[in-house]
């Protein structure tokens, strides 16, 4: 995330020529899967994109994007686990992808921010929070969970997001005993994912994680933060108020295509239909001050802070790209700590960031072996 800040400078900086385009339209159906783009009508009249594969009497999985992405990115799991079966679905987070994105600072930007209801006018800080290292040792951090702009994009609004749609979409449908949804995540997603658990656990049997993301733009990871927040506050200022320039330069298929080459290991998995269906909902009104945000979001909730406080009874398995370039290996293997919660973790060799799109083949045997002892589980006396 620090080199995606780091481009967006270097960028706004330079001098270029900016082609305007039109935004696209909402497709009726996904390129990516095929399936039909469907939409939920959440808080205050905002719309949701959703996709659903496979039968409504499946087992349900909620898939959860990450970072400037959106549903499209579960595209292999939509598609393949739904044909096994499985009732899959996948949303835009609030904010992303086809979903609504209101200013703000709009009146209804900030009745959906449900850090308002959480913390009101209150300073949210935890003290001396146990978090890890690259290395995989660790060291105590206070950890501020309040968005710094007041944004209405954060995890806390996304977790909310995904109990809702639980509820009223998802366990609606829902007929055998004691429903529950899986929830499967990937990067900044697990943040979201966790959030849900820890707020309404009645909603959840466990939680399937794909490359864990721990937020290095945080201000509890940044070395020497009392030094570096200020100039990074002042970067990030400047990218809200003069990045949109570097915004349009850098949202063409091209550079999106060798963006994503980044955190992909198997850059064959970059096609074109992946870059166009990444692409088209960035365009879309209201996307490039939604990524502004986010990248201004140096504060929220953490995986190990949220690990520590996690309900016994919903599992955690971990799974992840020995060949991330953003998520330190020894970090995310220093999480069997959690043992508690965390039943078991998995490399996955010549894998990147997103092994759900690069290697399904390796991820979804995992998966459904964590869905059977889910099922287990609830058949149990």
């Amino acid at each position: 995330m620090n080199a995606v800040l780091l481009f967006f400078v270097a960028v706004v900086s330079s001098p270029f020529a900016v082609v305007s385009l039109s935004p696209p339209s909402i497709p009726t159906v996904s390129l990516a899967t095929g399936l039909a783009n469907q939409f939920y009508t959440w808080k205050e009249n905002q719309t949701i994109r959703y996709q659903r594969g496979g039968p409504l009497h499946g087992e349900p999985l909620l898939m959860v994007h990450g970072l400037f992405v959106n549903s499209d990115h579960w595209r292999k799991a939509l598609v393949e686990l739904g044909e096994k079966g499985y009732q899959v679905y996948a949303l835009d987070l609030f904010g992303c992808g086809y979903s609504d994105k209101p200013d703000r600072n709009s009146p209804v930007a900030q009745k959906v921010n449900a850090e308002q209801a959480r913390f009101g006018n209150q300073p949210a800080v935890l003290s001396g929070v146990r978090l890890g290292t690259q290395s995989g040792g660790e060291r105590v951090r206070d950890v501020d969970l309040r968005h710094p702009l007041g944004s209405p994009y954060n995890f806390f609004t996304w977790s909310q997001l995904l109990s809702d749609f639980s509820r009223d979409v998802i366990l609606a449908n829902v007929n055998h005993n004691n429903p529950q949804v899986t929830l499967v995540c990937n990067s900044i997603g697990t943040i979201s994912a966790f959030q849900a658990v820890l707020d309404e656990p009645h909603l959840f049997n466990g939680v399937f994680v794909v490359n864990p993301n721990f937020r290095e733009l945080h201000s509890a990871e940044l070395p020497f933060a009392p030094l570096a927040m200020p100039i990074i506050r002042q970067v990030q200022g400047a990218l809200r108020k003069y990045g949109q320039s570097a915004f349009d330069f850098l949202a063409v298929p091209d550079t999106v295509k060798q963006i994503l080459k980044e955190p992909y290991a198997v850059t064959s998995a970059v096609d074109d239909t992946l870059v166009k269906a990444l692409l088209d909902p960035l365009l879309t009104p209201g996307a490039s001050q939604v990524v502004f945000d986010t990248l201004s979001y140096s504060a929220g909730p953490l995986p190990e802070q949220q690990l520590q406080e996690f309900p016994l009874d919903k599992p955690v398995w971990v799974c992840y790209g020995k060949a991330d370039p953003w998520t330190s290996a020894k970090r995310v293997e220093s999480l069997d700590r959690f043992s508690t919660v965390v039943k078991r973790i998995v490399g996955l060799d010549g894998v990147g960031h997103c092994p759900h799109d690069e290697a399904p083949e390796l991820v979804h045997p995992l998966l459904i072996e964590f869905m059977n002892e889910q099922k287990k589980n609830r058949q149990k006396p």
